[in-house]
């Protein structure tokens, strides 16, 4: 973008959502924020990562989504690393007790959210606490906007 004689840069700001297995509750944050900051022409991006990546995704978590029209097709658990934290504004866990010998990263922590794990939940469980992650997820984009 260019701006009177010189360039400006665009910075984008970055969320990282931190679980154990990166296969449910991160990874719906991951497709909230991306689903909505697009929406919204935000410059907001998000990632999530687990510290004991799993295999594949929850599929009442996929399912969950979809039923809302937040798809979460490419989307697959990652392992946590350090340059994942380094680039991000914000580094969320989602209360699943990260571990720190799982650990790999040294992770300054902005907030915890304290979901319950929808690892053999139920559909009602699962859309519960997909709708408790849009919400959080919400006011992050409205507090991560402001800030930038």
């Amino acid at each position: 973008m260019h701006s009177g004689g010189g360039f400006r840069v665009l910075l984008v700001k970055t969320a990282l959502f931190v679980c154990v297995h990166n296969a449910g509750r991160s990874q719906m944050a991951e497709a909230f924020v991306n689903h909505l900051a697009k929406e919204r022409g935000l410059n907001l991006r998000a990632e999530s990562a687990g510290t004991v990546s799993g295999k594949d995704l929850n599929p009442m978590a996929v399912e969950a989504m979809r039923e809302i029209g937040v798809p979460m097709d490419g989307q697959r658990p990652k392992l946590l690393t350090q340059e994942m934290v380094d680039r991000a504004d914000r580094v969320i866990t989602m209360g699943c007790g990260v571990d720190a010998e799982a650990c790999p990263a040294r992770i300054h922590i902005s907030e915890d959210w304290g979901l319950d794990d929808p690892a053999g939940a139920g559909p009602e469980a699962v859309r519960l606490i997909r709708d408790q992650i849009r919400g959080r997820v919400e006011r992050l984009l409205g507090e991560m906007e402001s800030q930038a």
